[in-house]
């Protein structure tokens, strides 16, 4: 017989995007309505009382576990160490702090090394079922006992992407945009990939790519120098999504409003935006609120491995970075470098700082990222059948609780 928690005395986040006092009920991993709960109790179940774990969060608020889809690593890892192990590490990080599923991003590498990195997460992806459970991987490496995080997809930054806007991307690995290496990262990652990012001004077939890919994978654009007229016709072409709106990509002015002028005119296209206290400034962020409405925004971290670790040098893609408080910069010309603040901090910012309602930025930290890839049957809300991932904070929004799959942390 399965145990039940039943997390009592919070204020859930509901998928109307409010919140209301009402208890939570999990079992087997995934949440059960209260009527589920109450009929197998009056059918006198046995031993029901005894497997019962029951949690006061009196004064919390509940909501569903974060959801990142565009970070690249922390504790010291990196998706593109391209190791079961540094999956683990990040896993076992975002989970701690509240994010329950992840879909990290690739760095502009060479085609046959994201290949590469790309299988391994597909197997990691495979196998996570097991992991969960501390069933010792086939290659001997050790027991895993720690709930963590869900790899859930794969962001790809690069290499389709612009010379102008690489930021911290390695230029010498940057390639037009190819039908044919976008299917063989698709193939190698066995379908993980869920964004692939392209700079459409820098290929004259960019927009014949867009409609060849576009019912594989969400095209999304990234580090790109585009134009208004060149980036409308590439959301026109299908391309559904931008990467970290307002960062590597043109800037938006009342005579060249580029890519996020773009952005905002084509209704079907989401963005995502880091909101660390560094990428964005605040009166941008409620600009981009404002122009998009919050069902179209994705907050991410874009978080690099020194997230969780402490000030020095670290690498990413390859390129050496200097981190010093919650700024990252590259050594070589001083660019921001991705950022070291988890989602769950940056949710924290938006609101306190940012002045986003707490109930918008929920949303656009658990439902929209859900959507946006495409796991909203399991993920994204506090609602019967989903997995049993909930987070709960006080009024501070200080973290109390993270539980997963109906497992406390």
């Amino acid at each position: 017989m399965q145990s039940i928690m039943i997390i009592k005395n919070v204020k859930v986040y509901t998928e109307e995007r409010i919140f209301e006092e009402r208890s939570i009920y999990i079992e087997g991993g995934r949440f059960v309505s209260p009527s589920v709960y109450y009929e197998r109790r009056a059918a006198g179940e046995e031993n029901r009382e005894q497997e019962e774990e029951i949690i006061d969060g009196k004064g919390c608020y509940a909501v569903p576990g974060l959801i990142d889809l565009h970070f690249h690593g922390c504790m010291g890892a990196d998706l593109c160490d391209g190791t079961k192990e540094a999956l683990r590490t990040i896993a076992e990080y975002e989970a701690s702090v509240g994010v329950t599923a992840i879909a990290p991003a690739t760095m502009t590498l060479p085609v046959k090394e994201l290949e590469k990195i790309l299988s391994t997460a597909a197997e990691y992806a495979r196998r996570q079922t097991e992991r969960f459970a501390g069933i010792q991987e086939k290659d001997g490496t050790s027991q895993i006992s720690k709930p963590c995080a869900d790899l859930v997809g794969i962001n790809m930054e690069g290499p389709f992407i612009s010379r102008a806007k690489k930021g911290a991307q390695d230029a010498a690995n940057i390639i037009p945009c190819d039908v044919a290496v976008c299917e063989g990262f698709l193939e190698a990652s066995e379908g993980l990939v869920k964004f692939i990012g392209i700079a459409p001004e820098e290929s004259e077939g960019a927009e014949d790519f867009i409609r060849a890919v576009k019912d594989k994978v969400h095209v999304s654009l990234a580090h790109t120098n585009a134009d208004y007229d060149t980036a409308d016709a590439a959301f026109r072409a299908g391309a559904d999504h931008a990467v970290h709106l307002y960062n590597a990509m043109s800037s938006f002015t009342h005579r060249t409003p580029g890519v996020i002028g773009a952005a905002a005119d084509n209704e079907h296209v989401w963005a995502e935006l880091i909101c660390d206290g560094v990428h964005v400034h605040p009166a941008a962020v409620r600009a981009a609120f404002k122009m998009l409405g919050a069902e179209r925004i994705v907050l991410i971290s874009d978080s690099m491995r020194a997230a969780g670790m402490p000030d020095g040098t670290y690498t990413l893609g390859g390129l050496e970075v200097n981190v010093r408080g919650n700024k990252a910069t590259l050594a070589s010309d001083g660019a921001l470098a991705g950022s070291v603040t988890n989602l769950m901090d940056c949710m924290r910012t938006v609101v306190k700082e940012m002045q986003i309602p707490l109930e918008t930025a929920v949303a656009c930290a658990t439902i929209n990222p859900a959507r946006r890839l495409g796991i909203e049957d399991d993920y994204g809300s506090i609602s019967e059948g989903k997995i049993g991932d909930v987070v709960l904070f006080d009024k501070n929004l200080d973290l109390k609780l993270v539980v997963k799959r109906g497992e406390v942390l």
